[in-house]
Parts: structure tokens; sequence; C-alpha cells
């Protein structure tokens, strides 16, 4: 059986990683990486790639950067020239990224068995681009892998056959599992100067919060005013970086006393400043989770989340709007020891990959009892 592994973006590689290894672990399964380079940085994807102990990908596309709509055809193209190559009997996609559609509906159209792992998550915000990419790759997939329990709800809600979805918990987790005493070794904190629980790590990237003068107005001032209680750690996102020097801000959020600008960090490093940060601020998907895995408070900028577990058993705190004075009344109740205390979902155990595998090698030998989608 042959799988092939979509990674369009950074946390693609955190998902695909125990994956690759768990399918390799199985005799007859031969596993191969597709990397589309939908969200391409050399230096940070070789970063990921080395500290993931992934090999180089079998097939780099080289998308063109764009629209997610011009990028969509771009990577259709060129992944329906890999699959005429590679005649593979699987796609797998994870996440909710342009190469995630893009590739799961080149494959259903070949008539090649598309496989998504973090399948239902739903915001309910139909403006994100993400929340459209996770409908119809739903739609598509003859596999669905679930990672908490609102997952199967929105499935079974949106009429997805029962005997094509499995909950089988979180791969992101199976990777921080892994890797989190590695990550410890670095000592990202002391190259840095923090010492733990004594800092707040800020991450912001969505265009609803960076892509306007007056979202950036919103996170600058609560920028400033954490830094009068704590140190802030602000690793910027490319995006995020280019709205503040087009809006010549940046000047101001790298004079503001007690803030420090980091480019962004390798997954060890970023996890070591995860685990003992006193809270993470962010809009990332896959941050919340982490740190509801590690048990540190997470204050999310966004108005809903496709997460909810995070919230309702984990750390997660949702501000809508990004509104300074809001977020700043809850972000001082944390740091004065009011934070709530979190669980972790069950089975975000680090054995999902496993659990995969298993399934999908079992599902080969049964192919004839679940019909493959065509669009």
């Amino acid at each position: 059986m042959k799988i092939l592994n979509v990674v369009g973006a950074r946390p693609n590689f955190m998902k695909v990683a125990p994956l690759h290894r768990a399918f390799l672990a199985q005799p007859d399964i031969q596993s191969k990486i597709i990397h589309t380079g939908q969200h391409y940085d050399r230096q940070l994807s070789d970063i990921f790639i080395r500290q993931l102990d992934l090999p180089q990908p079998d097939y780099f596309l080289n998308a063109l950067p764009g629209s997610p709509a011009q990028q969509m055809v771009d990577i259709r193209q060129k992944f329906d020239a890999v699959l005429c190559i590679e005649q593979p009997d699987w796609v797998l996609v994870v996440g909710d990224v342009t190469s995630t559609l893009a590739c799961a509906r080149v494959a259903a159209q070949r008539g090649v068995w598309v496989a998504h792992v973090e399948a239902g998550l739903r915001s309910g915000d139909c403006r994100m681009p993400e929340e459209f990419n996770r409908i119809e790759t739903d739609r598509i997939a003859d596999v669905l892998f679930v990672t908490e329990q609102a997952g199967l709800d929105n499935l079974r809600n949106e009429g997805i056959a029962p005997e094509k979805v499995f909950f089988v918990g979180n791969v992101l987790i199976d990777s921080l599992v892994r890797y989190r005493q590695k990550a410890a070794e670095l000592n990202t904190l002391a190259w840095l100067g923090v010492c733990p629980q004594q800092y707040v790590l800020l991450t912001m990237h969505r265009p609803t919060n960076v892509d306007t003068e007056t979202g950036l107005e919103k996170l600058l001032q609560l920028v400033q005013a954490i830094a009068q209680h704590k140190p802030v750690l602000f690793p910027i996102h490319p995006r995020t970086r280019a709205s503040l020097t087009q809006f010549d801000l940046m000047g101001r959020l790298s004079s503001t006393p007690g803030v420090r600008l980091l480019e962004p960090q390798g997954y060890l490093e970023f996890l070591n400043l995860m685990e003992h940060a006193a809270i993470v601020i962010t809009d990332s998907g896959g941050v919340q989770e982490e740190t509801t895995y590690l048990n540190v408070p997470c204050l999310t900028f966004r108005n809903s989340t496709e997460r909810p577990v995070t919230v309702d058993l984990g750390t997660n705190h949702l501000v809508a709007d990004l509104d300074p004075e809001t977020a700043l009344k809850k972000i001082l109740d944390v740091l004065e020891g009011r934070a709530k205390t979190g669980r972790i979902p069950p089975l975000w155990d680090g054995q999902t990959a496993s659990r995969i595998a298993q399934i999908m090698t079992s599902l080969d030998v049964k192919r004839q009892s679940i019909q493959p989608v065509l669009t």
C-alpha cells in the first residue's frame, strides 16, 4: 500500500512526521511526503525537517505565490502530475490549508482514496478560508480521522456516513510528546535570558488580527500594557511583520520597554518557550491544543474556535475582536494566580499516528466496504 502524505505549511510537518514514522513501521506500507511549498521559507522548512527527524520530501511542488484561488490551481496541476507518476493507493491530507483541499480534490478526481486527519473541526466562521477548506475536504474524504468529540458531532450533523469516521486523537500531540524532552535540552530560556513563568509568549498572524491598521493598533496597545507587568516574547510571523512595516508601526513596537521581538522559531525552540510561559497569547489553532496538553494558560484572539475542547476541557480562553481591555483583565487574572486548570482531552496520548496506521492497514484489506467519493 502506497500513501502520499501532503505537507503545505509548517504546522503540517508536526502532524505528518508521526504519521510517516507510523506508516514506515508497517511492513506493507510505502510512505512518501509531498511538500507543496504553499508556505515556504527554506531556512524554516529545513529546521522543521531536521528537528522532526524527517527525510527530505520526495516531491517539492514549489507552489507559486498568490491568492488562495491562484495557489489552488497551481497546486492541483502539479499534484496531478505526481499522482500520474506514483499511482498511490491513498492520499493523506492534514489540517485545513489550501494544499489540503487542493490535493484532496485531485486525488478524488483521479479515483485515489483520501484520508483527512483533523476532520470535523468547525469554527462556524465562514469568513475564514480554513473553514471552507475543512468542510469541502471532509465531503471529499473516504476516511475521516477526528481529534475531539465536537468533530464527531459536526460530521454526524452534516450527514457524513459514520463508517467513514474514526475518533483517534491528535497527531500534533504525538510530536509534542516525542520531542518535549529534546526541546527542553535546548535551554532556549537561558539563551534568551528569561526565567520560567516570568514572561508572556505572543504569536499573531491571522488576517483579521494583523492585516489592518486598526487591528495592529489594538495589538500594540495590548502588548504595551502587558509589558508593564511581564516581559513579552514575540516571534513575528512574516505576514505580521509585513503589516507592521506597511503601517509604520514596527518602530513603536520594537522600542516598547519589556518587549522582545524574535524571528520565527523552530519547532523545538517554540515548544520550549511555550511550556514555560506564564501565559501564551495567540490566534493559532495548533497552539490552543499544545497549551491545553501542557496545562499552560492560553488566550486566543478569535471570536470562535474550531477546537472547542481546548476551552471546555483545556486551558484556552477566547477573546473576541482583539479587545485590549478585556484581554488585559484576563491576562492579569492568570498572572495573579487565577488561571483555570485544564485536563488533557481523551486520546491525546502520543499514540494517534499508530492508531491511524492500524486503521488504514485494516481498511485496505476491506476496501470494498467503503465507496470512494468522487467530485
